[in-house]
């Protein structure tokens, strides 16, 4: 869980740091809604190759982001294999006990399991190189139309923010809990099903009680230090474009057009 990438900043001066939070926001939600719109090999390549690119370019070491993806590799696995066993479509392949395995079924598993892993890398790449302070500010900037209509857009977008912020923190302290209670017999690991849920309830009872806590000392800290809200707040840094903003939504376009180009 300490390698776990999820709401976790790495600071840089990389391209992709660099970037507008508004930019790298706007990217990635066009980027999960065509990536549903893949129904080729060489649409499925363009995609996967602009991912495995802004990847590069956050100069993060990709040993770092493989080994902080171990926890989704499980669900990449049993969504492929589902798709395995569960589609007949196409020739049979091969035979495995009573289960026979179809060509269509090989090639819907893994474009399923391909794409369910470039929507995990690209969402990982925008809080990997983006403050939650950047995020926070960029969603409000984003949904500001809505403060016409009271809609609250600051508090929704610090709720985010904290959210986001607290995973990795929650990932710790559940680890630490764990090992806790492993060193007082609780054993998390073997014996039937019935007696590995009730084990849990000695993790999830402290694990709960240190999350209101931290809510409770986070609350206190914002009134101390006279947060009221997002009426009347400035900012200490204003957002905006660059070039290189502008050069990745061109860049972006660009892709957009080749993949609708490929499309089968």
């Amino acid at each position: 869980m300490n390698n776990l990438i999820i709401g976790q900043y790495v600071p840089g001066e990389s391209m992709v740091h660099q970037l507008d939070p508004r930019t790298k926001i706007t990217v990635i939600f066009f980027y999960v809604i065509v990536i549903f719109f893949a129904n080729s090999f060489f649409s499925y390549f363009i995609l996967a190759a602009f991912a495995f690119i802004s990847a590069m370019l956050t100069r993060i070491p990709a040993g770092y982001i493989i080994r902080g993806l171990k926890p989704v590799w499980l669900l990449i696995v049993f969504t492929f294999l589902l798709h395995l066993f569960v589609t007949k479509e196409g020739d049979v392949l091969f035979r495995i006990f009573s289960f026979y395995v179809y060509s269509g079924a090989l090639i819907q598993g893994f474009a399923i399991s391909l794409r369910f892993f470039l929507l995990i890398l690209m969402t990982s790449l925008l809080t990997l190189t983006t403050t939650p302070i950047a995020i926070t500010d960029a969603i409000e900037d984003m949904l500001g139309p809505l403060k016409k209509v009271r809609f609250p857009v600051h508090e929704l977008a610090l709720m985010m923010s904290i959210s986001l912020r607290f995973i990795p923190t929650l990932m710790q302290e559940t680890e630490k809990i764990s090992k806790a209670q492993a060193s007082r017999g609780v054993d998390f690991r073997t014996g039937p099903i019935k007696d590995r849920i009730k084990a849990i309830v000695p993790l999830l009872v402290p694990l709960f009680v240190s999350a209101f806590k931290r809510a409770e000392e986070l609350a206190m800290a914002m009134e101390a230090r006279g947060y009221k809200g997002g009426e009347g707040r400035t900012k200490f840094r204003e957002l905006q474009l660059s070039s290189r903003d502008y050069a990745l939504f061109i860049s972006f376009v660009f892709v957009l057009l080749l993949f609708w180009w490929a499309r089968a």
